[in-house]
């Protein structure tokens, strides 16, 4: 035997992501720390109980990842957050239980370049935060990898002028009516807003699937029905898909469009989650391809996981045209980069671009006349 094999073979250590716990409260401090040191691929650095101090360490330490309290002395969170994407830009997850009962401050915090965010339980905080351990292990690690920026919307000038939730069939009979579809997850409350603002009034309607828990789907929309020249709302079931008009995947259910003689209408399904998400954008994007075909423009942006891939390529295969958003640009390259793979994908661009696009495409495209 040889000396070399009585010698252990040195395999180098993972790098662990190192996280910062801010937050007022000892006892979700000490929860989060045994939560994440848990983890063999995560650990907790340091721990702060206001922005100031964690200033310091953060600055020491050159965190991974930092999970940040809204409400704390001397020095608000999202203060705290603006200050910290200005100056040193970190991944973000929000831990707070204003993100739960607070939509418009989750979205502030979002806004400002959080990654992501968890709701502390309301009641029996030491039982309710262990539930809630795999969530915010998992939104720890897709921060890790995410990309941060100093807090800058890119836009572009506009011309103003499974099966189980879902079949694969066509849709009978012709229509001319233009539709747009668009998936996101992680980082996309912010590109989707990129792409809408920058969209003139009389775009065909879109559908929107962005992951987003129940309680925030609707002040997501009315925030940006208030920043759009188009019209967003949270979609209700039933009801027309309308020209000049955003509907948001309401986060309890899964959004669908349907076809009724020439025109659209939205659909909600409470059927299973599908890629462990209602809603999905591949119920979403498949629904595009049975109804729509080749009507419809598909657009997928930053976001972690597969989640709208398959359904991308048969709205691809169905004669749809399809953007993904490109990897610089994305918070997180996931699911455009599976829906690329799948081959689904007729152009890749940057966000600022995309707007753009479907102006064009929607042109190139006849607009929005009728015809049965």
């Amino acid at each position: 035997m040889s000396a070399s094999s009585d010698r252990a073979v040195q395999v180098p250590a993972r790098k662990r992501i190192r996280v910062v716990v801010v937050d007022d409260s000892a006892l979700i401090r000490r929860i989060l720390t045994e939560i994440i040191d848990d983890q063999p691929d995560m650990e907790v650095v340091a721990q702060a109980s206001d922005p100031l101090i964690a200033r310091e360490q953060i600055r020491a330490l050159n965190p991974d990842v930092i999970t940040l309290d809204v409400e704390m002395p001397k020095m608000d969170g999202l203060v705290f957050l603006e200050k910290l994407m200005r100056l040193k830009p970190t991944p973000v997850v929000m831990v707070s239980t204003l993100t739960e009962r607070g939509s418009e401050t989750t979205l502030r915090a979002l806004e400002l370049g959080a990654i992501d965010f968890v709701a502390k339980p309301r009641v029996d905080i030491a039982n309710g935060m262990q539930a809630y351990a795999a969530e915010i292990v998992e939104k720890i690690r897709t921060a890790s990898v995410a990309r941060v920026r100093r807090r800058t919307v890119p836009l572009v000038e506009v011309a103003r002028g499974p099966d189980a939730v879902l079949p694969s069939r066509p849709a009978s009979g012709v229509s001319t009516e233009k539709l747009i579809i668009i998936g996101a997850s992680t980082g996309g409350t912010e590109a989707i807003r990129a792409v809408l603002e920058a969209l003139p009034a009389d775009m065909p309607g879109i559908l929107v699937t962005q992951h987003m828990p129940e309680a925030f789907t609707r002040s997501f929309a009315s925030r940006l029905d208030a920043l759009c020249r188009m019209t967003v709302k949270e979609a209700e079931h039933g009801e027309r898909v309308l020209p000049g008009h955003a509907y948001i995947a309401p986060g309890h259910s899964h959004l669908l469009v349907r076809r009724s003689g020439a025109n659209y209408v939205a659909e909600l399904s409470d059927g299973p989650p599908v890629n462990r998400h209602r809603p999905s954008v591949d119920v979403l994007f498949r629904s595009a391809a049975n109804q729509a075909g080749r009507n419809a423009i598909g657009v997928i942006l930053t976001g972690m996981g597969k989640d709208g891939a398959l359904g991308m390529r048969e709205m691809h295969d169905a004669g749809a045209w399809n953007i993904a958003q490109d990897e610089d640009s994305c918070v997180v390259f996931g699911m455009p980069k599976e829906a690329i793979q799948s081959g689904g994908v007729d152009d890749v661009l940057p966000l600022g671009a995309i707007a753009r696009a479907l102006i064009q495409q929607v042109a190139a495209r006849g607009g929005r006349q009728n015809r049965v």
